[in-house]
């Protein structure tokens, strides 16, 4: 069974978010606990577990950690990403989400529309950014990523 059954955010030291950064965590903790796609490839040197994992995500020396264990606890794989990568995309991600946050309250629908779908288009790209990123290590669907992306997200506002 090759998803995630727990998911746990390590912001130890991490600025607090703001309420709609939180509602975010958790609306993607949540989907993603409902509906995910994560498997370990094989590696030629060794075999790896086949899930259902645990995640702890959580960034560690300027470097975005995937912590998995099975069910058991077991640690069963750990890598490290470099930061990096994301950065540019994070950014942009929170400058339309406030700009996402604000239309909602004083716009007509047809510029939040707008609004929100260049959001989602930034987070399809946050989204690549991470498939790209976890290849060789991770394999993820589209929508596991997305919701992966989000993670990172609130990550960052911290970091």
């Amino acid at each position: 069974m090759s998803k995630l059954v727990a998911i746990e955010i390590d912001d130890t030291g991490l600025a607090a978010p703001t309420p709609e950064i939180e509602q975010e965590r958790k609306v993607a903790i949540f989907d993603l606990l409902e509906d995910n796609s994560f498997d370990l490839p094989t590696r030629a040197d060794r075999s790896l577990a086949k899930g259902p994992f645990k995640l702890l995500l959580c960034i560690r020396e300027r470097r975005l950690v995937f912590d998995l264990s099975e069910e058991s606890g077991t640690q069963v794989a750990e890598f490290h990403l470099s930061l990096g990568p994301f950065r540019q995309v994070v950014k942009d991600y929170f400058q339309i989400c406030e700009s996402y946050f604000d239309a909602v309250k004083k716009l007509p629908p047809s510029h939040i529309e707008a609004i929100d779908m260049a959001r989602r288009g930034i987070h399809n790209e946050g989204a690549r950014v991470l498939q790209e990123r976890l290849e060789g290590k991770a394999v993820v669907d589209i929508d596991t990523a997305r919701r992966l992306f989000t993670l990172i997200c609130v990550l960052h506002w911290g970091g």
